[in-house]
């Protein structure tokens, strides 16, 4: 210590001689400013001819004579094909860039002939550059779809193939342009508006150019570092370099002038941030550890919204050729499609696109997922719609592709059934992916990746990206966000990312496929954004997951119930004739299944099963079911497009019915067949030779004609008017007492209670100010119920009695809505049963013509019942939900969706609304309400105007809800048909089959009844014939509790039977007895039966 010196304390000399004196003053970098500088590099405005932009093209040709121009343009709106546009006698005239061509949803067709010069022919990469502003799809000379263009400065490059590249040689491809952008035509500026008729679109660019390959890879070379500058925290070491790395880059190329030589060095500045290996796939192979994002390319190609049917086709057609053109160039690309009705206009209609996706199915690079016919709406469609969806859609991949999906892929429909998880098993289906809660406008959902749990208690595993979009564009905060917005990082950290245009098609581009490789390569080099991969498949995602579960690695939170979506709630009631036409097809496609299958078995030995017809009206009833069309948010061409579809299905529908029914005996020729009210099938028949067709599988009671004296069953309605112009509707049940068409009491005389309250009216129309956030046909809010508005009659005059007994009484009342609309309505009530097998209903039809803008009309039903929950039929069984505001969570559910009925019961009472058409429903407090028409103007100006015709029912019953509203839904919603028949006795034997036993549990429907799909005599042939011939039978509890019961053949002789899938894939071989079949069934559970013909 002390003066010692000891010389090992002194520095060393170090090797860099650092200077005595200071050269320069050096201050402090102003963080933002050399943040905002970045801007300058990339972008278009006032420094672009300084800026690398003006680099990323060597040469650029237009006109002639190295690009010769001509189009013919088709005839009105139609879309021909490429023989038809290419035919000699089509005149096609001279075309140049500036020229402007439309109007709206027409189509043009250019003849493109060009040349390169010799200079070009060895240069790395030609493209040629085409804008329309609008979609395009180039063909080849031969009539070879190559690939779409999307216009308006994206997706506008061709890249001119290498067979091309010839010295002096013309070449010839033609250009189908599409008098639509991406998004269709909306007029003003916003998506959402109706489509401008009268648009014209401006060819801007028909140009050959010279790639500079290293320019554009500079290019996103430093759009992913310019994103870390900007998007990593401050404080954080590799935000502050990612800042350096940009400015040495921009000053490096000040330096150079932009000369090649330059940007090669600017390449190479900025690899020290990227990585060697970001120009290839290799840079996946490096670094492999501690991958938790698993990029995904899809083209969510909406089936119709803001274009038509016929548009879709060409999008799938553009869209799919891009996919097989990135998958041929970028080896880690892979892309997933689903929507079976897709592949199936693809197949149809662009042969050579549909060989080069199988091509690349078959190298699995080009992935099917999904398994339904097209992405469809759930909450809407029937149980069997639902069924069906998954049906036809993994049967048509299972027959063109070889391999059933594994995913069910449905990232934009508006809410999740609560029976999906329990369906998607049923399919062979374990996993769902969404994001669509992401869009949720009071509650921020909790969960990315979870069990989901059925009604009946099956579960699959969801995934909701947490990048919150199935369009993301592979931005670096499309990765940043994938972990941290993923609300599931206890359980697992990993996470997908769909990347790729949607909505309108179009899928990834190039430029994503590269950011995401210079992603990986920031992650690989200096960490911090989490690493990702393209996924091999979707399927292998959820693999791990499965595995980390199996082992016990992890142990994932449960949701049970529907996935409600906060958003879109007016899609229920938006397009309501739309809707009319879902449920009624629904309907007549169980009677007609039904009806043929025994006229198949005990009817005219030359009747056949006429399954491609089923198979037809089958695909137009599923395709309206796409989640833009059935929820009512597109636009006005696509509703024709439905009607058109809806129309077909009731034409051939009624042709199959008259069909089966004739093969059955029954004679349905001319005025024979007609709507009639009957007698149970237990009693004799009308008119001495008449007999109930009864569909659904109980017995049921019906009123005679009041023409006939067939009156056991029955007593008698009665009617008259009251003092101060009311109305008094009676039977043995029910006192009604009706003023200007609303109920002021509902009294049942046998439980001894009024069910409205003092001083409320029931079935009161009430009309609400309509006028959501933004989107306005699919959106309603809450603060619309605050402009509640009733509707009354201007005079006294406008009820009178219409219907005076004695089987039905009923008055109608004419109410004037506005000096444009108005609506009808005739309340009825029918004599009541003396067996007590049937309840009363105060029954109500409405004719409505309706010319708002921005309303709702809805009904209402005051109630003297309370309960802070209501129950509503959905598919396959009962969802409940609050009728209060507790919690915003209860709140959020101010309209919901149901099916057939809606119910408020309190122990011992309660009373149940049905409907035969209607979806939106709300219950608040002890007030009930049916959501009958709105008058959104976006996307469709017109929609809902015009003459609606609408039914409704007011049923209350003793207990809470139970079998008599299950069983009053489908009755309300399926008519009873009376036909003659010459030998009454057998034929009511053979509609006997296929029914449940009178002691089976009340709980249990049978829902379907069809023939096996790939039976000898009954198959389309898309699959090989089975052989043998098979009835399927579908049961399901609708009260959610165990039930037992007995399915009866009838005279239809069984062999064997086993419990399938809804695919119809055999499981366990069930016990069968000569009269029937036992079945079990757990709470909610859906059990499909494949019965073996003797």
């Amino acid at each position: 210590m002390g003066g010692d010196t000891n010389k090992a304390m002194w520095p060393a000399p170090s090797s860099a001689k650092y200077p005595q004196l200071a050269s320069r003053p050096v201050g402090k970098q102003i963080h933002h400013i050399y943040r905002d500088r970045l801007g300058q590099f990339t972008s278009n405005g006032q420094y672009k001819q300084q800026s690398l932009l003006s680099k990323l093209y060597d040469a650029r040709l237009s006109g002639e004579p190295h690009v010769k121009l001509s189009v013919w343009s088709a005839p009105g709106q139609t879309r021909p094909s490429f023989e038809e546009a290419t035919k000699k006698s089509n005149e096609y005239r001279t075309a140049r860039k500036g020229d402007a061509f439309g109007p709206s949803w027409t189509t043009h067709w250019f003849k493109l002939t060009f040349s390169l010069p010799h200079e070009w022919i060895y240069k790395p990469c030609v493209e040629l550059h085409w804008d329309s502003n609008s979609e395009a799809m180039v063909w080849s000379e031969d009539g070879n779809p190559l690939q779409g263009l999307t216009g308006g400065g994206e997706r506008n490059e061709w890249v001119i193939p290498k067979h091309f590249r010839d010295f002096d040689q013309e070449h010839t491809i033609y250009i189908e342009m599409a008098c639509n952008g991406m998004f269709g035509n909306p007029s003003g500026g916003d998506t959402i508006q109706p489509p401008d008729p009268d648009r014209y679109f401006r060819l801007d660019e028909a140009d050959l150019v010279v790639v500079n390959l290293e320019a554009r890879a500079l290019f996103y070379d430093f759009w992913i570092i310019g994103d870390a500058a900007r998007e990593f925290p401050e404080d954080s070491w590799q935000e502050h370099q990612a800042l350096q790395i940009c400015n040495q880059i921009m000053d490096c190329f000040i330096t150079g002038e932009g000369s090649r030589d330059c940007i090669s060095e600017c390449r190479d500045i900025a690899k020290k941030y990227l990585g060697e290996h970001i120009d290839s796939e290799k840079v996946y192979e490096h670094e492999t550890s501690g991958v938790i994002v698993n990029a995904m390319g899809n083209c969510h190609i909406d089936t119709c919204w803001l274009w038509p049917w016929a548009e879709t086709k060409r999008k799938v057609a553009r869209s799919w050729s891009n996919q097989c053109d990135l998958l041929d160039r970028y080896p880690e690309h892979r892309f997933v499609a689903s929507q079976a009705q897709q592949f199936k206009w693809l197949e149809k209609l662009y042969p050579y696109a549909w060989d080069r996706v199988k091509s690349h199915v078959k190298k699995g690079t080009f992935q099917t997922i999904g398994g339904s016919w097209v992405e469809h709406d759930t909450n809407m469609p029937s149980g069997e719609s639902l069924v069906r969806q998954f049906l036809y859609g993994q049967r048509f991949f299972e027959s063109r592709f070889g391999a059933r999906c594994r995913t069910f892929w449905l990232p934009d429909t508006f809410g999740y059934s609560t029976q999906l998880p329990q369906l998607c098993r049923l399919a062979g289906m374990e996993r769902f992916f969404t994001q669509k809660l992401s869009w949720n406008n009071i509650n921020n959902f909790p969960h990315t990746t979870f069990n989901w749990v059925s009604l009946d208690g099956s579960q699959v595993i969801c995934h909701m990206a947490p990048c919150e979009t199935y369009t993301a564009e592979a931005h670096f905060g499309d990765v940043s966000r994938s972990v941290s917005q993923h609300k599931s990082m206890d359980q697992d950290a990993t996470s997908l990312l769909p990347f790729g245009k949607g909505d309108g098609g179009g899928g990834p581009t190039f430029g994503m496929l590269e950011k995401l490789r210079r992603c990986r390569g920031l992650s690989n080099t200096v960490g911090l954004l989490p690493k990702v991969k393209i996924a091999e498949t979707v399927d292998a995602f959820f693999d791990g997951i499965e595995r980390k579960v199996a082992t016990g690695e992890t142990e994932l939170v449960t949701w049970y119930g529907e996935l409600y979506f906060e958003l879109h709630r007016g899609t229920y009631t938006t397009q309501a004739n739309n809707k009319r036409g879902n449920r009624k097809s629904e309907a007549m496609l169980h009677d007609i299944e039904y009806l043929a299958t025994l006229a198949t078995i005990q009817g005219d030995k030359k009747y056949a099963y006429p399954k491609k017809d089923l198979d037809t009206m089958w695909e137009d009833v599923l395709l309206c079911q796409f989640h833009d069309c059935l929820p009512g948010s597109a636009i006005e061409m696509c509703y024709r497009d439905s009607d058109e579809a809806y129309a077909r299905v009731f034409k051939t529908g009624e042709k199959l019915l008259k069909g089966a029914l004739g093969a059955l005996g029954f004679e349905v020729d001319g005025k024979k067949d007609e709507k009639e009210m009957i007698c149970d099938g237990g009693q004799k028949p009308i008119k001495g030779e008449k007999v109930t067709v009864q569909t659904l599988s109980w017995d049921r009671e019906s009123l005679p004609c009041a023409a006939t004296d067939a009156f056991s069953n029955i007593s008698v309605a009665s009617v008259k008017k009251l003092e101060d112009d009311a109305f008094e509707l009676s039977n043995n049940d029910l006192r009604v007492v009706l003023k200007d068409g609303a109920i002021t009491s509902l009294y049942d005389k046998r439980a001894k209670r009024e069910l409205v309250p003092k001083g409320s009216t029931s079935n009161q129309l009430v009309i609400y100010d309509d006028k959501p956030l933004y989107w306005q046909a699919w959106d309603v809010e809450l603060y619309h119920l605050r402009s509640r508005k009733e509707l009354n009659p201007s005079n006294n005059s406008s009820s009178f009695i219409s219907s005076s007994g004695p089987d039905e009484v009923a008055v109608t009342t004419h109410t004037r809505i506005s000096e444009k609309s108005w609506i009808k309505t005739t309340v009825s009530l029918s004599a009541a049963s003396t067996t007590g097998n049937k309840t009363s209903q105060v029954e109500v039809t409405a004719e409505v013509e309706w010319h708002e803008t921005m309303k709702f009309l809805k009904v209402e039903f005051p109630t003297t019942i309370t309960n802070t929950e209501a129950s509503y039929e959905t598919q396959f069984g009962i969802v409940r939900r609050p009728t209060h505001y507790n919690t915003s969570w209860d709140m959020a559910k101010f309209e919901v969706c149901c099916h057939k009925w809606a119910d408020l019961s309190e122990h011992g009472y309660g009373i149940s609304i049905l409907n035969e058409s209607k979806y939106g429903f709300a219950t608040q407090g002890n007030v009930m309400r049916l959501s009958l028409l709105r008058a959104p103007k976006a996307p469709d100006a017109h929609a809902d105007m015009g003459r609606h015709h609408m039914r409704w029912a007011i049923l209350p019953h003793v207990g809470t809800v139970g079998e008599k509203t299950v069983r009053a839904g489908y009755e309300f919603n399926y008519p009873l048909r009376s036909f003659p028949h010459s030998d009454v006795k057998r034929i009511k034997n053979v509609m006997g089959a296929f029914k449940l036993s009178s002691d089976s549990d009340k709980s249990l429907v049978v829902d379907t009844v069809k023939r096996g799909e790939d039976d000898e005599d009954a198959s389309n042939g898309d699959m090989p014939p089975r052989e043998g011939r098979h009835v399927i039978v579908r049961v399901y509890d609708s009260l959610g509790g165990f039930s037992r019961g007995t399915v009866l053949f009838g005279p239809v002789k069984i062999a064997r039977a086993w419990k399938c899938n809804i695919l119809e894939d055999a499981g366990e071989e069930v016990e069968v007895e000569r009269e029937g079949m036992e079945v079990e069934l757990r709470a909610f559970e859906v059990a499909s039966y494949k019965l073996e013909l003797a």
